[in-house]
């Protein structure tokens, strides 16, 4: 991949990990204000529990797309990006435009999804 490439990637990539760390500290700070809040009755405390359970989850699925984005960074510092972790053969530019920390093309990534 030319330098430019790995370039606009890395742009890209370092972007999203900025947003997903602000989602983050907002998610936290939000159930801190919950936790913190006087609930009166068996409604409240049901909603605000079903709040924190949805927003939990948001930020497990956040801290992992972080952890992918590390990997990547690092796949784009050693030159490595862009390589299927399957087949070992080229990531379409296309697909890597849609998730630019994708670790399989798309025909390991259909091998993938189809085993789990």
């Amino acid at each position: 991949m030319q330098d430019s490439e790995l370039k606009y990637f890395k742009d890209i990539l370092e972007s999203r990990k900025v947003q997903i760390i602000k989602n983050i500290m907002g998610v936290h700070n939000e159930l801190n204000q919950l936790s913190s809040l006087e609930l009166n009755d068996e409604g409240d405390h049901a909603s605000a529990n079903n709040n924190s359970m949805i927003e939990s989850a948001i930020v497990q699925q956040q801290e992992k797309e972080l952890q992918e984005i590390g990997v990547t960074l690092g796949k784009i510092a050693n030159r490595t990006y862009g390589v299927c972790e399957m087949c070992e053969d080229l990531i379409g530019f296309q697909r890597l435009k849609v998730k630019p920390h994708a670790i399989y093309c798309i025909d390991c990534r259909e091998i993938v999804e189809k085993s789990r």
